[in-house]
C-alpha cells in the first residue's frame, strides 16, 4: 500500500518538504516528496545522538548513572533533560533531577562525554555506530550533537524501523530509551508548546502520554515518543499502532507546523488499516 495522506505536505506554505511511514519489519508505506534529499535536522538529530549514546552504554564505554555535566549530574540527567543546564548555554539554572529543562548544552556535554570515553570524536563515533550499520548513508553530525544533523526522509525511515525492531541495541535498552518515563512527574516546557505538568521524557526521546497541546495527532497513543526540530522537522513512533512517520521540510518551525502536523499526523493513523 502507499499512504495517500502523505501527499498532504503539499498543503503546507514550505518550499520544500518530504515525508514518508515505515512499519517496523522494516516496510515502507510510502513517501512523498524528494525522499532522499538532504535537509537540516535541527532537534531531530538528539534521538540519533542518544541512540550512540545507548550504543556507548552496551559497550560499557559509558554507565547511564555516572558522574557527566554539573555537579550531581548523570549520563541519564543529560539524555532526559534533568541535568539543570540552561537552553543553550552551558550554565546551571535548577538542581540535577528537580525540573525538566529542554537542554542543547545538555547533549553538547554528553557529546563531548561519550568523545573522552570512547577516545573517538562524537560525529565519527555516532557514524560507526549508528548511520553506518542502519545504511544511513545520506546522514551526517558536523557539530553540536543537539542540532546539526543532516538527514533524508529514506534515512530516517531506517532509523524509525530501527526503533520499532532494535537490531544494534537490546531491545530492553531502546524500551528504557523510548517508553519509560525518566524521572516521573517532572514539569517543563515543551519548547514551542509551554508549560507541560508532567513533561514526560524517555532517554533522547520525547514520550507523547497525556500532553496538551502536542506537535503529533489527536489520535497519537500515549505511548507515542519521538523528537521534532526547529528546522521545520519530525519524526514519531507509535507503537500502539506499528507505525513510524517522519517529515522534513526546509521552513523553520512555527505556527504553520502547529496547525498542520496533528492533522496531517491523525490523517496518516486514520489511513492505516486495522
Amino acid at each position: 500500500m502507499s499512504l495517500r495522506s502523505l501527499a498532504l505536505i503539499e498543503n503546507w506554505p514550505v518550499p520544500t518538504a518530504a515525508a514518508g511511514a515505515v512499519r517496523a519489519d522494516g516496510t515502507v508505506l510510502g513517501t512523498h516528496g524528494p525522499a532522499g534529499q538532504r535537509f537540516a535536522l535541527a532537534s531531530v538529530t538528539k534521538p540519533l545522538a542518544a541512540y550512540a549514546v545507548l550504543v556507548a552504554y552496551e559497550e560499557g564505554a559509558v554507565e547511564l548513572d555516572e558522574p557527566a555535566g554539573p555537579e550531581g549530574s548523570t549520563v541519564r540527567h543529560l539524555l532526559a533533560h534533568t541535568s539543570g543546564l540552561a537552553f543553550d548555554e552551558h550554565r546551571v539554572t535548577a538542581p540535577p533531577g528537580e525540573r525538566r529543562l529542554y537542554s542543547n548544552a545538555g547533549f553538547e556535554v554528553l557529546g563531548d562525554h561519550v568523545a573522552k570515553a570512547t577516545e573517538i570524536p562524537f560525529g565519527e563515533y555516532l557514524r560507526q555506530a549508528v548511520l553506518e550499520p542502519l545504511g544511513m548513508t545520506s546522514t551526517a553530525l558536523d557539530g553540536s550533537p543537539a542540532k546539526d544533523g543532516v538527514s533524508s526522509v529514506l534515512d530516517l525511515l531506517r532509523f524509525a524501523a530501527e526503533l520499532q525492531a532494535p537490531r544494534l541495541l537490546d531491545p530492553r535498552t531502546v524500551a528504557e530509551a523510548t517508553l519509560t518515563v525518566q524521572y516521573p512527574g517532572t514539569k517543563g516546557v515543551l519548547p514551542g508548546y509551554g508549560h507541560q505538568n508532567p513533561n514526560d521524557w524517555g532517554l533522547g526521546f520525547e514520550i507523547r502520554d497525556a500532553k496538551s497541546p502536542h506537535w503529533t495527532g489527536s489520535s497519537s497513543s500515549p505511548r507515542t515518543f519521538g523528537h521534532f526540530g526547529q528546522s521545520g522537522t519530525f519524526l514519531w513512533v507509535d507503537p500502539e499502532v506499528g507505525v513510524a512517520c517522519a517529515a522534513l521540510t526546509d521552513r523553520p518551525f512555527g505556527p504553520w507546523a502547529v496547525g498542520a502536523w496533528p492533522a496531517f499526523t491523525d490523517s496518516v493513523l486514520t489511513e492505516l488499516p486495522g
